[in-house]
């Protein structure tokens, strides 16, 4: 008595079972919430973060608010205005470019600049990273501020002059390049207002809080983690191709 042979599946049969389908967790939305703006006037030789190493001078120094951060940067050597605030929107207002929110500065620099510079200061300059945007730069009379500490050291032949400069942008220590391009280096730098806030009489390591402006006094936070998408499943079908090596030059 011979044996029928077995039938063979098909190699390339492919059973189709129902898949449960994938979707994103329900996200609670969460209440509106109230904006903070918090005013500082950062002194000399701090960080405008609120974190450092250990010998580092920090904004925790100074501010007790919390889950407020800053619009903008003021270098380690600058000082002058800070804004903090807890609205995500009104940070970038203050800080993307395409807003063109004015930022006040009394600028200290070493000699007379002429006319001319100033004029080219206002034209705009050349920098490494492209032509600065026109700004409004005019001379000033020395401002009544503090003393800082350190002070800054002067060259006794050579005086100084302030300068009162208005930016519509924000680059990595663009007004001490500005300056140094015209070839009057930046001895000191106070940022005296941003958008529609003054400095004021705040003194150095001084805070206070304001309203926030009109639009802003409420936003509602993004839920933590929620990317509003499910996650994508490999399948067979949708194995990655072996890559192909590319020339490098």
């Amino acid at each position: 008595m011979t044996k029928k042979p077995r039938a063979k599946p098909a190699s390339n049969t492919v059973l189709n079972t129902p898949k449960k389908a994938l979707t994103a967790p329900p996200t609670q939305a969460s209440p509106p919430r109230t904006t903070r703006v918090i005013l500082v006037n950062k002194p000399y030789n701090m960080l405008t973060q609120f974190s450092g190493e250990p010998a580092d001078s920090t904004l925790a120094d100074i501010v007790s608010v919390k889950d407020v951060y800053p619009a903008g940067r003021l270098d380690k050597d600058s000082e002058g205005l800070l804004v903090l605030t807890n609205n995500g929107a009104l940070q970038a207002r203050l800080t993307q470019p395409s807003s063109k929110s004015a930022k006040t500065y009394w600028v200290q620099v070493e000699g007379e600049p002429s006319e001319e510079a100033i004029q080219a200061l206002c034209d705009g300059v050349e920098l490494k990273d492209g032509l600065t945007l026109p700004a409004d730069v005019t001379k000033m009379a020395p401002p009544t501020v503090w003393e800082r500490h350190p002070p800054v050291r002067y060259r006794a032949n050579i005086p100084t002059t302030w300068l009162k400069v208005v930016l519509r942008e924000g680059r990595n220590r663009q007004v001490r390049r500005m300056t140094a391009h015209i070839g009057h280096p930046t001895l000191r730098l106070i940022r005296a207002q941003l958008g529609p806030w003054q400095l004021e009489d705040l003194q150095p390591g001084q805070w206070r809080e304001v309203a926030p402006p009109k639009g802003f006094e409420q936003f509602i936070p993004k839920p933590k983690g929620a990317k509003g998408k499910a996650p994508r499943r490999r399948t067979r079908s949708s194995k990655r191709a072996p890559s192909k090596k590319r020339n490098e030059y």
